[in-house]
């Protein structure tokens, strides 16, 4: 699914990853730990798509060259990021912006694009598997929400859009214990043999609920 070798970076001439080696294969997840500054959201924003990093190294996406594919062609293609922090977008519509996000997966996959029923139905399954209140799909994309509302938000995501490759930076973060619980099992309940998942974190207690398959520790 993923393998990466040698893989440098660099911003602003300060070196932050010197030489990464990793290998993550369909069905595996991989857990990523280390303090502050070690590059742990580095490598979520590079294989994202981010750009403003000097890097070297090879970066490969089911034995495609990551590197020369722009960010919206790796969503295209099932890569996932969950933000550590969402962001908050003004005037719009969360299940306008759900809607618009699968279809353009779909379209850039040869697929027909999802009506409005199909779609309220898939998203009213989806959220209530993680115990969204559906009022909070008729609001502005995170506005107002508090932090576990948002968290939430972007599992619904991970679970509509159906990737791939799923980057979870920290997204555990500032989460008490049922909204923690309720975001692992959204996680667990998406793993199966052609998925892969690299979460990043600070603390133990969330592998207590998603259990990896490898440990990494920056």
């Amino acid at each position: 699914m993923l393998e990466i070798i040698n893989l440098k970076a660099s911003i602003n001439k300060r070196d932050i990853l010197t030489g990464l080696n990793l290998k993550i294969n369909p069905g595996e997840v991989h857990a990523i730990m280390g303090p502050n500054g070690s590059g742990k959201s580095t490598l979520a924003n590079i294989l994202s798509g981010k750009k403003g990093y000097e890097i070297t190294g090879d970066l490969k996406y089911k034995g495609e060259n990551l590197k020369d594919i722009p960010v919206e062609q790796r969503a295209q293609k099932g890569i996932f990021l969950a933000f550590q922090y969402p962001l908050e977008i003004p005037g719009v519509n969360t299940n306008n912006f759900l809607k618009t996000s699968l279809n353009t997966i779909r379209k850039a996959n040869g697929k027909k694009e999802i009506d409005t029923l199909a779609f309220l139905k898939l998203v009213k399954e989806k959220a209530n598997e993680l115990g969204i209140d559906e009022k909070i799909l008729s609001r502005q994309l995170n506005v107002g929400f508090s932090g576990g509302e948002k968290k939430k938000n972007e599992i619904l995501q991970m679970k509509i859009l159906d990737p791939n490759l799923v980057i979870l930076d920290e997204t555990d973060s500032g989460l008490d214990i049922d909204a923690l619980k309720t975001i692992a099992d959204g996680v667990n309940s998406s793993r199966s043999k052609d998925k892969s998942f690299l979460v990043i974190t600070h603390y133990q207690r969330l592998l207590d609920y998603i259990k990896p398959d490898f440990v990494h520790v920056l």
